[in-house]
């Protein structure tokens, strides 16, 4: 299938032919999904001389990977605060050494493989009334403890420096945030991949993975037309995964996010957004945007949970982007479209082992552009046998949805409907 009919699709950098699967194949690592979670991984495998090869149901960067809002936001969707009165300091403290990480990772292979990806610094996070405004401040104290400071709250006229909005009561901005072209970075990153002798088959479904018959045997990843044999295994497929390992989607739920494109602003983005930052608020159900290379306005929100495809996309999110921003009201929208996110009932990824040689990653429950970099680094870790920082993820427990698969999409839902109203009401 070719990429959503998006922005990122359409401004892609040229990429080669990757032919599906064919035959057998012997390798190191097989990792299943091209992704940000398998690319980074197999980047670092390869960098340190490991054999790489990634099977791709679509094309490199075809999901969340290449349809994202293009933000670059530390730590996990529950912050650290979370963490800690949930699980306790033994479980956080070697979480919270990680949390900033996977940026500087994005911003590494950027810079070392001269990845053409729009990179921009700046990130702000937008609140509405003094309520949410008391949560930034909150959330600055909480980082600056964990080892980040030189955050900024700013309150008054001052805002319109950043976000030309009349909407927002505090703003706060994070120099170390940023954003991407989304897709260009898994594409560059590929290529870097490649560079190194990786190997990827695009258009090749994976069918079934089989464990190894004996104690130290190989597994076998299995597609319509081929198979790798390998001594490791990572399943990075995320939000489309699909039923490849049940137990792996009984505890997870894919989850869709709608995202529009204007046209090219030319000089007005200077009226809407005039350092360049990307921003999102801090409601439960968030609204996200930035500026493209190009200067469009991308714009992203709402939640379809079970991820199935609205109509309308640009009905849903416009009204949003001009209560935001009415200097644009009428502004044409070029692109539309929807991808897939997948969500965990704790928030927090999902991390483990099937199997001593079957690794997987998952779960980044919309908070997945620093962390799939991060995991990344830490899978590969674990297969050179430094599994310290990936046992830290999976002690983290996975739980499964009330009412199972049947009841989890209204139950959620229903959930997310009050916290929303929590938001619009200010309580």
């Amino acid at each position: 299938m070719p990429h959503a009919p998006s922005y990122y699709a359409a401004s892609a950098l040229p990429q080669p032919q990757r032919p599906a699967l064919q035959g057998t194949h012997r390798t190191d690592v097989c990792i299943v999904g091209a992704g940000y979670t398998g690319v980074s991984a197999a980047l670092h495998l390869a960098e340190a001389g490991y054999k790489v090869h990634v099977l791709e149901a679509e094309q490199v960067g075809w999901g969340a990977s290449g349809r994202n809002g293009g933000q670059i936001v530390h730590s996990f969707s529950r912050d650290m605060d979370t963490i800690e009165s949930t699980y306790g300091p033994d479980v956080a403290k070697p979480l919270g050494a990680m949390i900033f990480e996977g940026a500087k990772i994005i911003r590494e292979r950027v810079s070392r493989y001269g990845i053409q990806c729009d990179l921009k610094s700046g990130g702000i996070y937008a609140a509405y009334n003094a309520r949410k405004t008391k949560q930034l401040q909150e959330h600055q104290s909480l980082w600056q403890r964990w080892g980040h400071p030189g955050m900024q709250l700013i309150v008054g006229d001052e805002i319109k420096h950043h976000v030309q909005s009349d909407l927002y009561h505090a703003i706060l901005i994070d120099p170390t945030g940023g954003h991407i072209h989304p897709l260009n970075l898994a594409l560059g990153q590929a290529t870097a991949l490649e560079s190194l002798g990786g190997v990827i088959s695009e258009h090749s479904p994976v069918m079934r993975v089989e464990r190894p018959d004996s104690e130290g045997g190989k597994s076998r990843v299995h597609t319509s037309a081929g198979t790798v044999e390998a001594n490791f295994v990572i399943l990075a497929g995320n939000a489309y995964l699909g039923q490849l390992e049940p137990a792996l989607a009984a505890k997870s739920m894919p989850c869709g996010t709608q995202v529009i494109a204007t046209e090219p602003l030319g000089e007005r983005w200077k009226q809407v957004l005039p350092t360049d930052h990307c921003v999102e608020d801090n409601n439960f159900l968030l609204d996200y945007y930035r500026l493209s290379g190009d200067k469009r306005l991308i714009f992203g929100g709402g939640v379809i949970y079970g991820a199935r495809d609205p109509a309308r996309i640009e009905q849903r999110v416009r009204p949003s982007l001009e209560k935001t921003f009415p200097q644009l009201r009428g502004v044409k929208i070029d692109y539309a479209w929807t991808g897939n996110f997948l969500l965990t009932l704790s928030r927090l990824p999902q991390v483990g082992r099937l199997h001593p040689g079957i690794y997987y990653s998952q779960g980044c429950s919309g908070h997945g552009v620093t962390f799939t970099h991060l995991i990344g680094r830490v899978l590969a870790e674990a297969i050179r046998g430094q599994a310290e920082r990936f046992d830290a993820f999976a002690r983290l427990p996975h739980y499964p949805f009330p009412g199972g698969r049947l009841l989890r999409v209204p139950l959620t839902a229903l959930g997310a409907v009050w916290y929303d109203l929590r938001d619009r009401l200010g309580l």
